[in-house]
């Protein structure tokens, strides 16, 4: 079965900003929901083999070895092949979609031969609906393809020689089961291509002018966002691509930011933590506007900032809090988890899972996430109005009626509730925020009602949340477990870095939970989470925990953690959730949260190798060894 299978790591992300597709290094696109990111399937072989539908475009011989890059500064994927016939290059991209255009997206696929000849097959197998509706389709006599569901429709546009009927040399079509398969032969120096259009639109031909000018207009586009980066660091590449990446996984109508555009690849292979990652989490996109901002893109910021505010206007009330924990794109927050019970699931994992049960989750966090993001953007001169400021004051209010409330925490766990330390540390991050900013602008607020409730949560936080025997903050009230989550202590400002606290806390994760560079966000047969099987290393825990060695003073061994983190990417500089023990890239793909931590931990140590962070007491530092 895992012949079967591509690694989770051998994927390329091409998007248009309202939804994206996954490209292997075979050339197979075996994950693309439309219209949106969170809309069903289209191709979704990477979860079913049989039941999920792919586009694949690939040598006739099986004797080829190929290789991937993105077009230096874009989000243009290139894949290459090579024969002993000749070399060729498929070229994989999306044009950026129009803004108020939302149910018509295009997929390219060009396909040239620079050397030698190459004879290619193509196929277009949709599955519709996770694969759970039937399709028809029909073909226009030289133009085209357009497959029917009940609910959606996809077009196969002819490209330049291409025809469904007839032998001309550049391609050939077919029927082949329920879907197309071209097959064709090209000189070094010919072109071809597929492109496939959602929407229902009808089939025509597209002549190579036309390819190549949506090429043109896509690189421009990619470039000249690329160039609005204000980052001059040491790692100008990987923080380039990580902004791309994050960009491609923004939905641009509303500047909402997905937290992966996959769903049910699996945290272990085989097992059952397999969950839908296409929504927005208030905690994600919280963070991904430090990261925005650290690099010069305010609008992008400005965007998310105005839509969180739009879901804190609504203000739902119930059980969970004035915020979800998460929503969709739209802002909706619909996510009832259902099992795809007729999807095997990525080698075996399952139950493939749509839908996010921990939506009605409270978890207490994401105030905190939520108000630093809104102070951070405030002091970029993205001020708020008088009646987004009357509603956090609102949010406020209740933070402090339900602060030690017991919650589901960070990590979603399904174990049951309880007084975690990050929520309230967080809670105190609310509230020191909203302090800062009816002070700073002047604005009307209860803040002797704020300001004792938040030092009333740093008392529980120094006494509930410190373990005396362990000498180190803990996950939760009356545990000894540890949490990676509280490595953003000094980050937030609620402890200083060298706090011999802080200090013998960071000492004990790395007894614990740190494994060469790579760092578990908590230790769950110490803390069991309600879940079966384990997981890999936290992706983001690992570059948080590099910022919060560089804060603490050990730059040395923060810049080659740093360094031992990047080798962890795949080909193309992009990272799933976790990490697996061989270095194996697990659970969805790519990971927002993994993208834009590596971002801030850039921009971070960049600034504290360019100032110095000072002299590191010996005592302070308990014995610890720099490599």
């Amino acid at each position: 079965m895992a012949d079967t299978y591509p690694n989770i790591a051998d994927h390329g992300l091409i998007g248009d900003l309202q939804t994206a597709a996954l490209v292997d290094s075979n050339g197979t696109i075996d994950w693309f929901c439309c219209p949106r990111f969170d809309s069903p399937s289209v191709f979704a072989s990477l979860l079913d083999a049989e039941r999920g539908g792919y586009c694949s475009v690939r040598p006739a011989t099986d004797d080829y070895v190929s290789r991937q890059l993105y077009l230096p500064n874009t989000a243009i994927l290139v894949t290459r092949f090579m024969t002993e016939q000749g070399v060729g290059e498929l070229i994989d991209f999306m044009p950026v979609a129009d803004g108020t255009a939302t149910d018509r997206h295009r997929l390219v696929r060009m396909l040239r031969v620079v050397r030698g000849t190459l004879d290619f097959i193509a196929e277009v197998q949709p599955r519709f609906d996770y694969g759970r509706q039937a399709h028809d389709f029909s073909a226009v006599q030289g133009e085209g393809v357009i497959f029917r569901s009940p609910d959606q429709a996809l077009t196969l546009h002819r490209v330049g020689d291409f025809v469904m009927h007839g032998g001309q040399r550049a391609g050939r079509g077919e029927i082949a089961g329920q879907g197309v398969r071209i097959t064709g032969s090209l000189n070094a120096g010919e072109m071809t291509g597929v492109m496939l259009e959602s929407g229902g639109v009808p089939p025509k031909r597209i002549t190579h002018d036309e390819l190549f000018d949506m090429f043109l207009e896509t690189r421009r586009y990619w470039r000249e966002w690329n160039e609005r980066s204000t980052y001059r660091g040491r790692w100008r590449e990987m923080v380039a691509r990580s902004a791309m990446t994050l960009k491609l996984m923004t939905y641009a109508p509303t500047g909402a930011l997905v937290a992966a555009p996959t769903a049910g690849l699996p945290e272990q292979v085989g097992g059952e933590r397999n969950w839908d990652y296409r929504y927005t989490w208030i905690r994600d996109a919280s963070f991904s506007v430090y990261a925005l901002l650290g690099l010069g893109y305010t609008e992008e910021a400005e965007q998310f900032v105005e839509w969180l505010m739009q879901r804190v206007h609504e203000s739902v009330g119930d059980t969970s809090g004035p915020l979800k924990i998460m929503y969709r794109v739209d802002g909706s927050s619909d996510l009832v988890e259902e099992s795809l019970e007729h999807f095997s699931g990525y080698r075996g994992s399952a139950p493939v899972r749509i839908g996010n049960g921990a939506a009605d989750q409270l978890q207490l966090d994401i105030y905190g996430e939520a108000m630093d993001s809104i102070h951070l953007a405030d002091t970029h001169g993205l001020q708020l109005p008088h009646v987004g400021w009357t509603q956090l004051s609102r949010l406020l209010d209740w933070v402090c009626d339900h602060w030690d409330t017991a919650e589901e925490g960070i990590w979603e766990t399904r174990g049951g509730p309880k007084k975690f330390t990050y929520g309230r540390f967080m809670c105190w991050v609310a509230l020191d925020r909203g302090i800062r900013l009816a002070q700073s602008r002047g604005r009307p607020a209860p803040i002797p009602r704020w300001r004792e409730q938040r030092d009333a949560i740093y008392e529980w936080v120094m006494e509930k949340g410190w373990d005396e025997e362990r000498k180190a903050f803990v996950q939760y009230e009356g545990t000894e477990v540890l949490d990676a989550s509280l490595l953003v202590m000094p980050l937030m400002g609620f402890i200083a870095p060298r706090d011999p606290m802080w200090l013998s806390t960071l000492e004990a994760m790395d007894d614990e939970l740190v494994s060469d560079s790579l760092v578990y966000r908590y230790n769950p047969s110490a803390s069991p989470d309600g879940l079966r099987g384990s997981e890999g290393t936290f992706t983001l825990c690992s570059f948080w925990y590099v910022d919060a060695l560089a804060r603490s003073g050990f730059l040395d061994e923060a810049q080659l953690v740093f360094e031992k983190m990047l080798t962890y990417a795949n080909h193309l500089g992009l990272y799933a959730e976790e990490i697996g023990l061989t270095g194996e890239q697990l659970g969805n793909f790519p990971q927002a949260f993994s993208h834009l931590s590596l971002i801030n931990a850039a921009v971070n140590l960049d600034y504290q190798l360019d100032h110095g962070s000072g002299f590191v007491d010996p005592v302070l530092s308990k014995g610890r060894r720099v490599i």
